[in-house]
């Protein structure tokens, strides 16, 4: 049986509640991508932080992905994984992350995915990309109150993207 493709693929699929940070504790753009790994790995056989924040800081060299408008969505491959996930964390103060507009980040998606996922991951990144285009799913991401909250922000937005 073929699986279905990720056209038609949810990001809420991928992100479970409990890969959301409502604040993260975090400072810097290093530990920030150990959080938001963290928060999807922690008990992962083979999960080695420390090499999984190497690999997500060696695709930052090739360009921020600090898209800007207070947006980050770093991602990168592990052979650890089987299948794509995300987490998601946020920053209310906001975090350097060497943006593309010079603004700190306050909203982070995380995707890792299988070294063997090709183009699947880029349609992913695609569509997050394109649900954090809309100003206001921003501000109510960032005016949520609880991690329930979030989960429901993005669910209702995922559906009609």
């Amino acid at each position: 049986q073929l699986k279905t493709g990720v056209w038609g693929m949810k990001v809420t699929e991928l992100l479970k509640r409990e890969f959301i940070i409502e604040e993260l504790v975090s400072r810097t753009k290093r530990d920030v991508l150990r959080e938001l790994a963290d928060a999807v790995l922690q008990g992962c056989e083979g999960y080695e932080p420390e090499e999984t924040v190497n690999i997500l800081q060696e695709r930052e060299k090739l360009g921020s992905t600090g898209i800007g408008d207070g947006i980050a969505i770093p991602h990168g491959k592990l052979a650890i994984i089987d299948e794509m996930a995300i987490s998601f964390g946020r920053s209310t103060e906001g975090i350097d992350f060497n943006a593309m507009d010079g603004r700190p980040v306050h909203l982070f998606f995380l995707l890792l995915a299988p070294e063997n996922a090709a183009g699947q991951h880029l349609k992913m990144l695609a569509k997050i990309s394109r649900m954090l285009k809309d100003e206001s799913f921003r501000k109510d991401l960032l005016a949520s109150r609880s991690r329930e909250e979030l989960l429901k922000i993005i669910t209702d937005k995922d559906d009609t993207c």
